[in-house]
């Protein structure tokens, strides 16, 4: 199983909305007792390996995001069904957590980016609500780069220990349960 955090490169972008995928990943890699990830070139990753579950955070800007995925899937001889990508959701309430599979990006130019370079949908997604209290902002694009204000920070650790909860659940007992379970 791959399960991949979405998100920019760099101190510039740490803890950035856009950057929720990121941070989910390395929480559950801490919370999992992940080894350190560590760069692979050949991946264009960072990358963590347990017990067959291989979590990548691609070193790519969002929008190239594919290029990577489709890296780590054509090395590791997987199949996009049985990839997970944790991503930012614009159109999601702040801190609510969606699982879906199958479904088009809703505009997330990086989901777009796997969906277009891989040429298929069809991979499994733990959508992180970002979206604040008064409504989408207009222009999205500054929005999703800028850090959370103290109070939708509350609400977004609650949602990433939610998120690494799901895909501890995910791997036990599968979509169909967890998707029951956290939709």
């Amino acid at each position: 199983m791959i399960i991949v955090g979405m998100g920019n490169p760099g101190e510039k972008f740490k803890n950035t909305r856009h950057n929720a995928g990121f941070t989910a990943i390395d929480f559950f890699a801490q919370k999992n007792n992940f080894p350190d990830f560590e760069l692979s070139k050949k991946y264009a990753s960072l990358i963590s390996e347990k017990n067959n579950v291989i979590l990548a955070k691609p070193q790519t800007f969002m929008n190239e995001s594919g290029l990577a995925v489709k890296k780590i899937v054509s090395n590791v001889k997987g199949q996009m069904s049985d990839v997970v990508i944790v991503h930012d959701d614009i159109d999601l309430p702040i801190g609510k957590l969606k699982i879906a599979q199958d479904s088009g990006s809703g505009g997330h130019k990086g989901v777009n980016s796997i969906i277009e370079i891989l040429g298929t949908k069809d991979f499994i997604r733990f959508k992180i609500g970002i979206c604040p209290e008064k409504g989408k902002p207009k222009s999205v694009e500054t929005f999703v780069i800028k850090k959370f204000t103290n109070e939708e920070q509350e609400m977004i650790n609650s949602a990433i220990a939610k998120t690494a909860e799901a895909l501890d659940f995910f791997i036990k007992n599968g979509l169909e349960k967890t998707m029951n379970a956290y939709n």
